[in-house]
């Protein structure tokens, strides 16, 4: 009787130990799993002028978006898009381009906006809001992180001379149930920071920080149904301070449509130098001077909601 008693005291025992190393392994899973999560990459555009006087909180909160990272879950990858219709009242904003200026009012057709507005936040090219409302900000970058993405890769940066590097990108394929055939790719050329003291103007008299400062946004390709996107692309580019450069790759559907996915390459940006040289078709690069007469602002003035128009 003892004999038996004892076989199951030790068989008792025994399972109790599988159990407890069972549950052991699944934890250790659970953490690898947890440990290796990435953040989902969501994409943070900013429309703002210097001659805005509504925009140097947007600004500020852009950069604690870029510093603090405080949506769980998600990666806010930040840019910052200066539009030129401000331009005419009295300063003109050093980083402006008409370029910003037209991709701002391909979303505003889009979202059926009636008119351009700063400051404005486009989260993930599927929210439009007001670029100041750091609650609405949050909420839109985490109801975004649940949306679909693709994964999105800037693999290596070569130095092909003192004006331009190799960007080699890696995109996956669009799932087949994806309800569009293709979507574009993008890279953009931006400054980490950027500071500017206003001397006349609505901000006359104000020094504005800025973070992510877009110097360029590209078209580099499209990426389809089961075909990968891996190449590289040439840059160019006016300065090459690689302590202040960041690069942002990004996916999106045509006309300004959802982003679905996206990657940061954070300054200083590391690059190897050119051991070989490779056929590369260049690209074009919006740099931050105008690039036609600025537009005339609808009105000036303040917005209700703490915005210009």
């Amino acid at each position: 009787m003892r004999i038996t008693i004892t076989r199951f005291a030790g068989g008792a025992v025994l399972a109790a130990f599988l159990m407890n190393l069972g549950a052991v392994v699944v934890l250790a899973a659970d953490l690898r799993m947890n440990q290796s999560a990435q953040p989902v990459p969501v994409l943070v555009e900013l429309f703002t002028s210097e001659g805005c006087s509504s925009c140097p909180p947007a600004d500020a909160l852009l950069e604690r978006l870029d510093q603090l990272q405080p949506v769980a879950g998600a990666e806010a990858i930040v840019l910052s898009e200066h539009v030129d219709y401000w331009n005419h009242d009295g300063w003109k904003d050093v980083y402006s381009s008409s370029f910003f200026t037209d991709r701002q009012n391909d979303y505003e057709r889009r979202f059926g906006v009636s008119s351009a507005y700063t400051p404005q936040m486009v989260v993930d090219g599927s929210k439009e809001l007001n670029g100041s409302d750091a609650t609405a900000v949050s909420r839109a970058i985490e109801s975004a992180r649940s949306h679909f993405k693709i994964p999105v890769r800037i693999s290596s940066v070569v130095l092909a001379n003192p004006k331009t590097f190799r960007v080699h990108l890696e995109v996956e394929a669009l799932p087949a149930d994806f309800k569009a055939r293709k979507a574009d790719i993008f890279v953009a050329v931006a400054l980490n920071r950027a500071a500017s003291h206003v001397s006349a103007g609505e901000n006359k008299g104000r020094d504005i920080h800025h973070v992510a400062v877009a110097m360029s946004i590209n078209k580099v390709g499209t990426v389809e149904k089961g075909m990968n996107f891996d190449r590289e692309v040439l840059m160019k580019v006016a300065t090459f301070d690689l302590a202040n450069l960041r690069l942002i790759a990004f996916v999106q559907g045509s006309d300004g449509g959802e982003v679905v996915g996206a990657a940061l390459l954070r300054a200083p940006i590391k690059v190897s130098p050119s051991s070989e040289s490779r056929p590369v078709r260049p690209l074009r690069i919006v740099g931050p001077v105008q690039r036609g007469d600025p537009r005339e602002a609808l009105e000036s003035g303040w917005g209700e909601s703490g915005v210009c128009f």
